[in-house]
């Protein structure tokens, strides 16, 4: 479906059963929608009950005032995977500036990927290993289970080409690679964040600056009125005084004409 210029799949601008036609999501509940996967990530990792954590999601958008059932909340979460790993796969700057919610899909993913370094560093058990792998096997986000896969066969890879009688060594060699990697994609998303951070702060300044100067030629313009309204006020003081001193003047000389004309 064409929507705004860009292809997308989005069940939430698509019609329903019946004709019912879904309401858009916006950027901010889309934002809101992730902060809450993202709360429940390690729990959606661990466990197959996935129809029960989002109506938590749904239950929690409710209370934020966003309308969404379980299932649309599922359906979003699968087009921004899709999306998420289009760009992954594209690696194209301009492709994920378009995607507004990619560095939030990133955070998730890192955190992901951080948690399955941490286990195969601690060595837990197969059996916890083996749920986290299946992600919600429910054939929910399948896209989802491919990310891991990929870490996964990495580390498999990375192991298996090693040589020597040390595979502790090796284990080590392989998660210092995989955690050099995972600093420098912290590292860029914690830049893109500050230019974003300073950005706004230079607008912010601008504004501030600007609200100054208009302030300032405010100030200055009514320093001018009360300038004027000051000379406008002695101008008509003098006028008074002047007019004062005339009738005075005048009202003596009719009392000087009249005593004249007694005598």
């Amino acid at each position: 479906m064409e929507h705004g210029g860009i292809y997308t799949t989005d069940p939430s601008i698509h019609s329903g059963v019946g004709g019912e036609r879904f309401t858009q999501w916006s950027v901010q509940e889309t934002r809101d929608f992730l902060m809450m996967r993202a709360e429940l990530d390690q729990t959606f990792m661990e466990t197959k009950r996935n129809k029960l954590l989002w109506e938590v999601i749904a239950k929690k958008m409710n209370e934020r005032g966003y309308n969404r059932s379980a299932e649309q909340c599922k359906a979003k979460w699968k087009n921004l995977v899709t999306r998420y790993k289009g760009c992954e796969a594209v690696e194209h700057d301009g492709m994920r500036q378009q995607f507004p919610h990619y560095n939030d899909m990133q955070a998730i993913f890192s955190a992901r990927m951080q948690r399955m370094l941490w286990m195969e560093a601690e060595g837990v058990a197969s059996g916890s290993k083996k749920r986290m792998m299946e992600l919600s096997s429910d054939d929910d986000e399948p896209n989802e289970e491919s990310h891991i896969e990929k870490t996964n066969k990495k580390l498999k890879t990375t192991k298996s080409s090693r040589t020597g009688n040390n595979p502790s060594s090796s284990i080590a060699s392989n998660l210092k690679e995989i955690l050099d990697e995972f600093m420098k994609q912290q590292m860029h998303i914690e830049k893109q964040w500050m230019e974003i951070f300073e950005a706004k702060e230079e607008e912010r300044r601008s504004k501030e600056i600007a609200w100054q100067e208009k302030m300032e030629v405010l100030a200055n313009e009514r320093r001018m009125l009360d300038q004027r309204w000051r000379e406008r006020e002695e101008q008509r003081m003098v006028k008074e005084e002047v007019r004062s001193q005339k009738w005075d003047a005048l009202v003596t000389e009719l009392l000087e004409k009249i005593r004249s004309q007694d005598m």
